[in-house]
Parts: structure tokens; C-alpha cells; sequence
């Protein structure tokens, strides 16, 4: 029943955490996170997310956004790239470039730039992430 050995993998995060940025939250710097992430304030930098990205309709991405999957509601102000699947849904804005596997644009959208469509074995490129993050 109790054990003296814990291993690291006991600590790891669960499977069902979300970062979330809350509508009022600007956030100077780059993000990085290895769970979902839900985005309802204002990031100036890029995101870097292995998992899936909500930007909810308050949210705002002046910076590349990165993710394994994404369902854009907001703004993004830089390239979109995602591995798996992006939605644009009806108030999304885009400006910039998008490259994903499998695309999804809801009416009214805005789509400003170019789309490479991509398949699953196909390398991303990825820039290099800087460490330095401020929360206002």
C-alpha cells in the first residue's frame, strides 16, 4: 500500500493539465509548455506548445505560435505552425503564414499570408526559443 520508492515519474504533470493566460494577462516573452494551453490575454513573444493551443476571442499572439494541434478564436500576429490540425474558427484573425497537416477555416475567418500544407513525416521548422519570460 505505501512504498518507500517514489519515482520521478509520480510528479510528472497528468495527462489532463491546462496552462491557461487569463483575459487581462500580458505576458512579455516567450512560452513554452508541454500540456494544453488555453490563451485569453495578450502574448508578446512566441508560443511553443506540444499539445493543443486554444486562443480564445479576447486572446492575442503577437509572435509565431507553435503547437501539436490548435483552435485559433483570437489574433495571431505572426506565423502559425502546427503539426497536427489548425481550426480557424468564425472570429479568428490570422496575419501571417500558416503550415499544418490538416486545416480547418470557419466562415468569416480572416486569413491574411500564405498556407504550406504539410504531412505527418514531414520535418517543421521550429526557430530557436529564447528563456526569457515577464508576467505583467
Amino acid at each position: 500500500m505505501f512504498t518507500k520508492n517514489k519515482s520521478k515519474e509520480h510528479y510528472d504533470y497528468p495527462s489532463g493539465a491546462v496552462s491557461t493566460i487569463a483575459a487581462g494577462t500580458t505576458v512579455n516573452g516567450d512560452i513554452e509548455s508541454e500540456s494544453d494551453m488555453r490563451i485569453d490575454g495578450n502574448i508578446i513573444g512566441h508560443v511553443y506548445c506540444k499539445a493543443k493551443v486554444v486562443l480564445g476571442e479576447s486572446g492575442i499572439v503577437q509572435g509565431d505560435l507553435f503547437s501539436g494541434n490548435a483552435d485559433i478564436f483570437g489574433t495571431v500576429n505572426g506565423n502559425v505552425v502546427s503539426k497536427d490540425m489548425l481550426c480557424l474558427k468564425s472570429k479568428a484573425t490570422i496575419n501571417g503564414n500558416i503550415q499544418t497537416a490538416r486545416l480547418q477555416i470557419d466562415p468569416n475567418a480572416v486569413f491574411n499570408g500564405q498556407c504550406k500544407m504539410t504531412s505527418d513525416h514531414a520535418p517543421q521548422v521550429v526557430p530557436e526559443k529564447k528563456a526569457v519570460v515577464t508576467v505583467d
